[in-house]
Parts: structure tokens; C-alpha cells; sequence
């Protein structure tokens, strides 16, 4: 989005849990609210597209999740159910009604967490671009030596180490290889993204949601088969490589996912929001049912 188009986004501050979360949201503040997660390595920006595209529809949300951007405090833990707290803290705090949360890549894993947890509070959900930690076919990707990030990440400190003034070209490594094209997340996004994980402790926090991977796994198999009927939409590129939809449809179905849809983003690879933003948000409006 260039600066002279004419949606213009709030920048806000709410504190939850004594940790500060920045937020950016716009749209009338009567309509269904639509709030959205970012993934690594990414900030709120993943979504600033999509958000202009449902602006007149919705009232559109979008945060810095804790630790990262401008969410500057970290949080009390990095296990997906820890960060679906300050999600809903958000929610709360907003006063937001009637609210579809949308997570892309561990934005979508905080989506699952926040369903398992707190079933019925959404009106809908959805996650992008992600396998679940502990649900089908979550061992299978874990194991895929092509997603060697998974391991490498969860490596104390030596990410860090590694990583540490060089955020930009690490990360752009990720946009091009993941993508279907390699301009599919483009410079603006690459320089918000890089900034946003600048500081030290906000690349600590991207490494930190890794090595939470396990707690995720006990936590999501704990609650696989608890029953939830809030309707959740499952979307990924059509060009995003790996295990065919239907073993991720199958594995959330099993996990105890009642009301499921799938679907696709044509000429997408792994970075739907940035790389086909009208499609992402054709699909919100067709989901959301908006007028």
C-alpha cells in the first residue's frame, strides 16, 4: 500500500497482562469485527492489503503479537495457548462483537489454540498457510528435511547468534523460496518485516515461538477430539509445496473440527496475504458473508 492511498489505518496501545500490544485497525466500528494474526517472520503488515480491501465491510484489526514490532513488552510465554490469551485480551479490551480471527502461518496456530480453549467465544476463524503442532499431519512436516527451519530455530540462543544483523537477507531467503514468485512479498513489506524484528529481543521472540513447539504439541493433543462447532475456514496457496490439503482438512476433522472449510488462493505460495491480498480477501468476504 502506497501512502497516498486513501484508507488510512489507526495505530492504537491496549495493555493485556501488563504487557503492551500495539494494534492497527480501521473500518466502521459497528460491523463484524475481523482480527488478524501475523506469522514469522512477519508484523502486522501481512495484513494491511487484505484490511483495506474489507474496510467498508468489517471493522479490521490487526496486531503486533507480543514481543514483536511495536508490541514491544514480551510475553508471560511463547506456547501458542499463552498467546491466544492476549488475543482475547485484545478482543476485550476493544469491545470487539461478532469477531472472525484470522491467523496466517503462527498467527493460525494461535487461531487453533484460541478455539481449543475457548470454544464459542468466535463467531468464525480461520487459518492460512500452517500445519498445527501435534494435529495431522503436523509429524510428517516436522520431519520434512525441506522445513529444516522448524529445528534450527528451536536451537537456543544459536539462531540469535546467527540471525542478528542480518534479519533482512535471512528472511528474504524464506519470501523467495516459499512464494510463487519471487516478488511475492514485496519491498515494502521485506523493509516493515525486517524492522520489526530488529531489535534483539523481538528476534529472540520469532525463535522463542519455535521452541515452544512442544508445549504446543502436549497442549493440542490434550484437547484433539473436544468438539468445536465454530465454523473454521482452512486456506493455503494453490502453489505452497508439501502434503496435499485433504491430510490437513482430515487431521483438523479428526482433532474435533465440526463446522470446516477449505479452500485455495490461486497464484499463491506460502505468503497468501502478501502475495494475492484481493483473493485472501474475497475469501473473507464469501466466508464472512458480507454486504
Amino acid at each position: 500500500m502506497q501512502a497516498s492511498d486513501p484508507f488510512v489505518l489507526r495505530h492504537l496501545q491496549v495493555e493485556v497482562d501488563g504487557a503492551g500490544i500495539h494494534l492497527v485497525e480501521g473500518g466502521p466500528a459497528d460491523k463484524p469485527a475481523l482480527l488478524f494474526l501475523h506469522g514469522w517472520p512477519e508484523c502486522w503488515v501481512a495484513f494491511e492489503q487484505v484490511m483495506a480491501g474489507l474496510a467498508g465491510e468489517a471493522r479490521v484489526v490487526a496486531i503486533d503479537l507480543p514481543g514483536v514490532g511495536d508490541s514491544v513488552d514480551p510475553p508471560n510465554a511463547y506456547d501458542k495457548r499463552t498467546l491466544a490469551g492476549y488475543v482475547r485480551g485484545v478482543i476485550a479490551q476493544l469491545g470487539l462483537h461478532h469477531v472472525t480471527l484470522v491467523g496466517h502461518d503462527v498467527g493460525g496456530m494461535i487461531v487453533y489454540a484460541f478455539l481449543q480453549t475457548w470454544p464459542g467465544e468466535l463467531a468464525r476463524a480461520v487459518i492460512m498457510n500452517t500445519v498445527i503442532p501435534g494435529i495431522d499431519p503436523w509429524d510428517d512436516v516436522e520431519r520434512n528435511p525441506h522445513i529444516w527451519h522448524f529445528a534450527f530455530h528451536a536451537v537456543p540462543q544459536l539462531p540469535e547468534t546467527l540471525v542478528e544483523g542480518h534479519q533482512a537477507d535471512y528472511f528474504d531467503f524464506f519470501y523467495d523460496a516459499l512464494s510463487a514468485s519471487r516478488n511475492g512479498v514485496g519491498a515494502y513489506a521485506r523493509r516493515a518485516y525486517a524492522e520489526a524484528y530488529a531489535r534483539p529481543e523481538a528476534l529472540r521472540a520469532g525463535f522463542e515461538w519455535y521452541r515452544a513447539f512442544p508445549q504446543d504439541v502436549r497442549d493440542n493433543r490434550d484437547a484433539s477430539g473436544r468438539r468445536v462447532d465454530t465454523p473454521l475456514l482452512y486456506l493455503r496457496g494453490d502453489k505452497e509445496q508439501g502434503i496435499a490439503l485433504p491430510r490437513y482438512i482430515g487431521g483438523l476433522r479428526a482433532a474435533g473440527i465440526s463446522a470446516l472449510q477449505a479452500g485455495t488462493i490461486p497464484g499463491s505460495g506460502h505468503f497468501a496475504p502478501d502475495e494475492q491480498p484481493q483473493a485472501v480477501a474475497s475469501a473473507l468476504r464469501s466466508f464472512m458473508e458480507l454486504r
